[in-house]
């Protein structure tokens, strides 16, 4: 498996906002593990964070808007392509305004800092979204559509129609992201003059110049539209290419705008949080497109995660019997819901019981359809989860243990006389002053039968 991965040591850049025209220093801080890509803006008190979320997503114009609690994050694409484009799991992104600077309109000037700033492997496994059938969005309304199909990699290709004869039709393709830096990372964002009208119009470009996006020219240049484009970029004379684009610019490739968009793919997908392994094809992507399918994605993946049904040897020799168990928890039969201990760290524990028909509560729940109550079954969950905390004190035979809370509880499936329920608990914060909280899950037969989130504090007997 492969290590999750963050930058040795802290780097920063000083750029202008394209959108806001802002001065704004941007630095990249190493991030522990399972921590993700996360936005904080120093400039606002108490310094808020943004998580890298597809489900932040409030707006998609003219870049990939986030928005939490009231706290924005502006055009975050071309910042996340370049930390997944250097193989970087976990980052900390400082910003002292709302958008990071555009530099050059592409990535590259990110991931020259990444590089500066150096790269550490962590201890924790990455987490990778293994895609085994075909997932898909449509925009009905532009006719835009992206799909992830199986693959031995993730690879991305994107084609882009604008309907212009300037730009054409192009195709890009990343068959590996160790191409990122060579192939990508230096393509620069693009815009159609008539978009470049109404975003002057509108005051929306007001960090922009002519060395940061490329301009497609698909209409002619009116005066007025020649000295507003002037007056923008301070530029004294701007004349149009023999391809089509404004001058002051170079093309690095014949194709940059269909590598730009496959960049701003890479950007939107970030905010699925999880690393995919599989191919994406984007036909006329676009960040309202983009977003959306990182939103479906999230949400199958986390369904999925979820469901998974971890596997166990039951046949092995298990970490506490009946008689260790007994020796920790206070409970006793008829009331004692956990047979086995099956392994446990400073985290988690994994609990077993096996259902017979003789357990007491079956003979009136229900006569003739013995089904396992729900609320025993959260009880053997929180028991289970009672051998974690009561093992973190040296005298447990001196504690009792009590539910302060449960939430979110679901029952998926009924328990039968004759399954065997495996119960799995992680702590969602470290243990605290004896008290314990924690994601609990129980499973049957292959499948999820319930799950909940469980409080519980463990108090001196008097």
């Amino acid at each position: 498996m492969v290590k999750q991965k963050t930058i040795q040591n802290e780097v920063s850049l000083v750029g202008v906002g394209l959108h806001t025209g802002k001065e704004v220093k941007m630095t990249f801080k190493p991030a522990p593990e399972n921590n993700g890509y996360t936005f904080v803006r120093v400039d606002l008190e108490g310094s808020p964070i943004i998580e890298a979320d597809a489900n932040y997503v409030v707006n998609t114009q003219r870049g990939t808007n986030l928005e939490k609690l009231g706290v924005k994050i502006q055009t975050s694409e071309h910042v996340l392509a370049a930390f997944v484009g250097c193989d970087i799991d976990n980052v900390i992104i400082e910003l002292d305004a709302s958008e990071p600077p555009i530099m050059d309109g592409s990535s590259k000037f990110f991931v020259e800092a990444i590089e500066r700033a150096g790269i550490v492997t962590q201890e924790a496994e990455r987490k990778v979204y293994v895609v085994k059938e075909v997932i898909s969005y449509t925009d009905e309304a532009t006719g835009s559509e992206i799909l992830v199909m199986p693959s031995d990699d993730y690879q991305v290709t994107t084609m882009v129609d604008f309907g212009t004869k300037v730009l054409g039709t192009q195709n890009a393709t990343l068959k590996t992201m160790g191409d990122f830096k060579t192939e990508i990372a230096d393509a620069r964002t693009f815009s159609f003059l008539h978009e470049l009208e109404t975003l002057l119009d509108g005051g929306l470009i007001k960090g922009g110049d002519l060395n940061n996006a490329i301009v497609y020219v698909d209409k002619e240049i009116s005066e007025k539209t020649m000295t507003n484009l002037k007056k923008a970029f301070g530029k004294e004379e701007i004349a149009v290419k023999p391809n089509g684009i404004l001058d002051n610019l170079t093309l690095h490739y014949p194709n940059e705008a269909a590598r730009h968009k496959l960049l701003d793919v890479i950007g939107d997908l970030a905010l699925i949080g999880t690393r995919i392994q599989g191919k994406v094809i984007a036909n006329k992507p676009g960040h309202f497109v983009n977003t959306q399918f990182a939103k479906k994605l999230s949400k199958i993946i986390k369904i999925e995660q979820r469901n998974q049904v971890p596997t166990y040897d039951l046949n092995k020799e298990p970490l506490m019997d009946i008689h260790e168990i007994m020796r920790l928890l206070p409970h006793r039969p008829p009331f004692l819901f956990v047979d086995r201990i099956i392994e446990m760290s400073d985290a988690h524990v994994v609990g077993m019981k096996n259902v017979t028909m003789n357990e007491t509560f079956f003979v009136g729940h229900f006569p003739g359809a013995p089904v396992m109550p729900g609320v025993i079954i959260v009880e053997a969950m929180a028991q289970t989860g009672g051998i974690l905390i009561l093992s973190s004190v040296p005298d447990p035979e001196n504690y009792l243990t009590f539910f302060m809370k449960i939430d979110n509880v679901k029952f998926k499936q009924k328990v039968l006389p004759g399954d065997t329920l495996i119960f799995k608990c992680d702590l969602i914060s470290p243990i605290r002053r004896g008290i314990c909280h924690m994601q609990a899950n129980a499973y049957a037969n292959g499948k999820l039968v319930a799950e909940a989130e469980l409080m519980a504090q463990i108090s001196k007997k008097q």
